[in-house]
């Protein structure tokens, strides 16, 4: 980088572009160009079918059957999907819990839902941050945090991977203490669905 050489530390975020990605991305923007939306159907690699050619690898990437992924949108906008289906606030229950340094499109999908439904982001949401001098959040904090939002909590959105600092969350640890049998719907995105 600017003549020099460095060591890549941030592979948990963007990571290095793999070399032939240029390639790919070269021949997807070649096809759009000389075929405009019949690459839908003509491209190469027609975009149509997108969704059925990713699936065995994507499941195999997140060690779940093909028929349990689909590929499709955005993060942000299945985030969005996500939130619209199941957050469900009530004037009682509305509270979300979430991190504080979630990926920036994470935190608005965050913050624009709890707005749409009439509430208060800054009221709303409990942005959980590591302790002071710390990087990475301690599970005992994010417990409490759960216990301490109590019956006011309608949604918990913590990433397995934060992509600012790297660190792993075993959400495992928490499923228990979100499960309240006949008191609660509660959505799970998990890497093994067949779990629950």
């Amino acid at each position: 980088m600017n003549g020099k050489e460095v060591i890549y530390f941030t592979g948990n975020s963007l990571g290095l572009q793999p070399k032939s990605t240029q390639d790919y991305v070269l021949h997807e923007l070649e096809d759009w160009a000389t075929y405009g939306v019949e690459g839908h159907f003509h491209a190469r690699n027609p975009w149509y079918n997108y969704k059925e050619f990713l699936k065995d690898s994507v499941a195999g990437l997140l060690g779940v059957k093909p028929n349990e992924v689909v590929v499709m949108n955005s993060l942000t906008v299945n985030l969005h999907l996500l939130l619209v289906s199941f957050y469900r606030p009530t004037k009682e229950r509305h509270k979300i819990i979430c991190e504080y340094d979630a990926f920036p499109s994470d935190l608005y999908a965050v913050q624009s839902q709890a707005a749409f439904h009439n509430f208060n982001p800054d009221e709303t949401i409990i942005y959980l941050k590591a302790r002071e001098g710390e990087y990475c959040l301690r599970t005992e904090d994010i417990l409490k945090a759960i216990e301490d939002a109590g019956d006011s909590l309608a949604t918990v959105m913590l990433g397995a991977v934060n992509y600012y600092t790297g660190q792993y969350i075993d959400l495992e640890k928490f499923l228990q203490l979100l499960i309240k049998p006949a008191q609660h719907a509660v959505s799970i995105l998990h890497m093994q669905p067949e779990m629950y």
